[in-house]
This record gives structure tokens, sequence and C-alpha cells, in this order.
């Protein structure tokens, strides 16, 4: 603790690994590298100390999670209500920087907005926001967080509850709900595209903004017929669409199909939707003979941890094997991946390797990763999870 602090923050020690893991950058100590977390309450805000006693910053500490320490600043954190609302001014300030063209964005992308637990997203006139950790759920921090996001003058503040992660942070079951205001549903635009937004419905805060710069630079090189894997409520097949002379989008959950139908009715769109599991009907129709001149593969992650990781390769590498098989010659593949275990060279090789096994020539036209608005900070690797390759195949 620096000397001359009128503050006491409850002591949390952590090992050498830990300390070492702090200094270089890193925000997060794993359970297994705390050594004194005796007595400290769930979700408090603590002074992290290396073995010697040395100050390592300010951090919230859960008393449940993995990840037991979550750094909040290198510096004592003497006014958490002042810090935390400089946060959220920081991070609109940055989107106002980063976002052109969309109504609908991230507000704030947790640790990589130096707010760890906290996500918001924007759709229109309506916030959608997530909390993930004790310290993030206190009432305390839930009033200043509000406080700062009303400045964005939304007409409602929606909380979706992710029931997994509340019990696995030990925090009390509670509802997906409104906090301020009333309205749930309103119609947002990203790239000139319009969408329907319910958000009490659908995956996460309700749906997949980090695509967004993707889907316009996927719809580029958009031509012939396409063919939109995983399309969930259409995000690629709407861009595709005013490129195309046909599109088709696949999806496993009649509830997201509908909802993209209704987003075609709104842009004025002829797409086919189909009601199917994605690998066998790429299976089907590769057997059959079918073909495409753009096909988008956007599985959900299929690494959640990293004991699953050989299982995903494999399972990516089959869906790129039969989608090339399906992409006539100067077709178009766009192939994504939204698990962070797949680390970039491994997603490029396992792209090469299918390539190999079916004998086209690929040429990368892109290589992209999520949105603007979902910052990467290059200290803390989790925060880079999106993988998108736009190929040439030939």
């Amino acid at each position: 603790m620096p000397s001359g602090s009128s503050v006491e923050l409850p002591k949390v020690k952590v090992s050498r690994q830990g300390a070492n893991r702090l200094r270089a950058g890193h925000v997060w100590v794993y359970r297994s590298d705390v050594i004194s977390p005796d007595g400290v309450a769930p979700g408090s805000l603590v002074s992290v100390n290396d073995e010697r006693g040395r100050f390592l910053g300010s951090a919230w500490y859960s008393s449940a999670s993995q990840i037991a320490i979550r750094m909040l600043s290198r510096e004592l954190v003497d006014n958490l209500d002042e810090l935390l609302r400089r946060r959220v001014k920081e991070a609109i300030t940055y989107r106002e920087l980063v976002v052109r063209d969309s109504d609908a964005y991230r507000i704030v992308f947790s640790e990589a907005d130096f707010l760890p637990g906290l996500i918001v997203d924007r759709y229109n006139d309506l916030l959608s926001l997530q909390i993930l950790t004790q310290a993030m759920d206190s009432e305390a921090v839930r009033a200043t967080v509000l406080s700062e996001l009303k400045s964005l003058n939304p007409v409602s503040i929606v909380e979706r509850i992710d029931p997994k992660i509340r019990e696995l942070e030990q925090l009390p079951a509670r509802p997906s709900g409104v906090l301020e205001g009333e309205k749930t549903s309103t119609v947002f635009t990203m790239n000139g595209v319009k969408f329907h937004f319910d958000a009490l419905q659908g995956q996460k805060t309700g749906a997949f903004l980090d695509q967004r710069e993707n889907y316009a630079a996927a719809a580029h090189y958009a031509h012939g017929e396409a063919l939109d894997v995983f399309c969930y409520q259409g995000g690629f097949a709407l861009h595709l669409a005013p490129r195309c002379a046909r599109v088709t989008g696949v999806d496993s959950s009649r509830p997201a199909l509908e909802v993209a139908d209704r987003n075609a009715v709104l842009n004025g769109q002829d797409i086919e939707w189909i009601e199917a599991n994605a690998f066998d009907l790429l299976h089907d129709y590769a057997a059959a003979g079918r073909q495409y001149d753009v096909i988008v593969l956007d599985p959900p992650a299929f690494a959640k941890s990293k004991k699953n990781l050989v299982t995903a390769l494999r399972g990516y590498k089959e869906l790129n094997i039969r989608a090339l098989k399906m992409l006539r010659p100067g077709g178009i593949l766009v192939s994504c991946s939204c698990s962070y275990h797949v680390n970039p060279a491994d997603f490029l090789a396992l792209v090469t390797e299918a390539g190999q096994d079916v004998h086209r020539n690929i040429r990368l036209l892109e290589y992209r990763f999520q949105a603007k608005d979902h910052p990467i900070l290059l200290d803390v690797p989790e925060t880079a999870y999106l993988k998108c390759a736009i190929c040439l195949v030939s």
C-alpha cells in the first residue's frame, strides 16, 4: 500500500505466479494463486499484494469464481464511485470514435473497458445490460453504473440474466427485466440494414453486434447464390441479399428464423430460411452436388474450454471441408469462429488443411476480428475471441 494513504482496503496476498501475471499486464488472478483471502467479503474492493507485501493494485474479489481477482487499477482506488463514473464516460467516448453507420453497438465490454463484470449494449433507444460478477452486482455499483448510462438518454434499460453465471458467482437468482422505463422492443440499424430487437429474447444481450463490421466486409465480395449457415436472426444473409441473386439462411432454431424472416420483410428482401442441423444439411447438400458462390459459416463456440479444443478443431474443419466442396470456382468462403480457445493461427491452419483435403486453392482476402466496439486489450488475450476469414476459393 502506498505510504501516506488514508484508505484501508482489505488486503489479499497473491503468489509469485499471480504477481508476475499482474506485472506482465494481465488483470486476472486465479484462485489457485491467492494466498490469503481470509475474512474478505464477497465482491469486496481489495488491495492486492505480492508475497512480500508489495502493493500491486486495487481489485475486485470474488469468493466464488475461479477468477478470484479482477484488477481495477494499478493505483490505490480511494473513490470507487468516481472511478466507475469516469470509466463509463470513457467507454462511451471510445464508441463515439469507432462506431459508424449503426445505432446498435457495445458500450461497455467488461475488462476491455476496465469495468470487469459489466456488459452493456445499445440497440437504438434501448440499453441491454449484463452483470457477471459479485462486485458489479452490489447495489451501490449498480446505482452508479445506471446513473451514468442515463446520460445516453435511453427510453429503457433492460437487464439480461444468465442464471448459470449467477449460480457460479453464488449470487441470488433474479429474472431478466426492465430496470428503467417500460419499452422492451425496438428496431435498430447497422450498415443500413434494419433489425427487430426484443430486449428480453434472443441470445446474450440480444444480437451479435461483434460481427457488425464483418457483415459489411462480407457483403463487399457477395455475388450469385449465397448460403448463410448458422444464420441466427439473419445478420450475414440480410447484408448479402442486396448483392446476391438468391440467399438461403440455415439455423436449427425456429424462433431465431422467425425473427430473421421478420427482418427480411422489414428490409424488403426475399430470403429462403431453412430450419435444419447445419452439419446434416451441409453433408446432404454436398452429396447432392449443390453449388454456391458465397458460403458463410458462423457457428456457435465449439470450444468453451481447453478440454474441448481438439473436438472443436475437428468440428470447424469438417464444416469448412463441406462448404469448400460446395463452392463454385471463384466463390467466397466466410469462415468464423467465436471460440477464444481456438487461436488465430490454429483457425487459419484448419481452413488451410480443409482446402488441401478437398484440393481447393484458397486465397485470404481479409482476416478480421470482432468489431471495434468490442475492443481487444493486448495485455488480456481473452478479450480477442472472434476470427473471421474471408477467402477466395478456386
